[in-house]
């Protein structure tokens, strides 16, 4: 490869057309400042306007960009190209989720897990408006706040063994985001979200092995929050045996 020149190999597959997918290499000029979503965008619009994936705001804040770069999954607007200088660099779909078409693939599973977690504050009942904002303390929003950054961006679910072995695992991000609400002193819905999180393919079923939190490129670390629902899950389990309701 030349000094001006990057070497790109992405997965192609059609599935209206092609057995199965297979990669397809491409040369793209090189400046230190490109990212591999630059790659990609000079290829759809100045070779091949047939290469198909997904990005919108080339900022590191969408999460749409996803993808498994020579091998590990990464934002493509967030990898640039000098970290892969003297090497052709291998785009492929994430793993563990089927894939539509090239780079895309079918988000719905996770989609279905994010809205079975309730992704909202929940009150048992609410006040109106005038009476003004819920209010809380900055020690109060420290127990949740990293785990709000999460920009859906299912990397986690790519890196996770346990995701690619059973599917029906609520899995990192979706687990995170739901002991978030858990430990915001606003919300009163984890009545509603603790049987989710503890059933058998929530939290129990990760045997942290903690690739969700290495992976993140927004510093967010699912494990911890697993291990924390976890805590609280067997917390609650001991108080429930110790002071059951009804009893004195």
């Amino acid at each position: 490869m030349s000094q001006d020149i990057a070497t790109i190999r992405v997965t192609r597959y059609r599935p209206e057309k092609d057995a199965k997918p297979f990669f397809q290499e491409y040369k793209v000029p090189y400046r230190h400042d490109m990212v591999v979503l630059d790659a990609l965008n000079y290829i759809k619009a100045e070779i091949d306007g047939s290469l198909t994936y997904r990005w919108s705001c080339r900022m590191g804040v969408c999460g749409s960009c996803g993808a498994n770069i020579d091998g590990e999954p990464k934002l493509t607007c967030a990898s640039f190209l000098h970290e892969f200088k003297g090497r052709t660099i291998t785009v492929e779909p994430m793993t563990h989720f089927p894939v539509i078409k090239d780079l895309v693939v079918d988000m719905q599973d996770f989609m279905e897990k994010l809205v079975k977690i309730k992704p909202w504050i929940i009150r048992e009942k609410e006040t109106p408006p005038e009476q003004g904002e819920y209010k809380q303390s900055a020690k109060e929003l420290e127990r949740y706040s990293q785990f709000s950054s999460c920009i859906n961006c299912m990397l986690c679910y790519a890196a996770c063994p346990i995701y690619g072995l059973n599917e029906k695992f609520l899995g990192p991000a979706a687990t995170a985001l739901a002991y978030r609400y858990i430990e915001d002193s606003r919300d009163q819905g984890k009545e509603v979200r603790f049987p989710i999180v503890h059933e058998m393919e929530g939290a129990w079923e990760c045997t942290l092995v903690g690739e969700c939190s290495v992976v993140c490129p927004k510093g967010v670390d699912p494990m911890l929050a697993i291990q924390k629902t976890k805590i609280l899950g067997a917390t609650n389990a001991i108080k429930s045996l110790l002071m059951p309701r009804g009893g004195r």
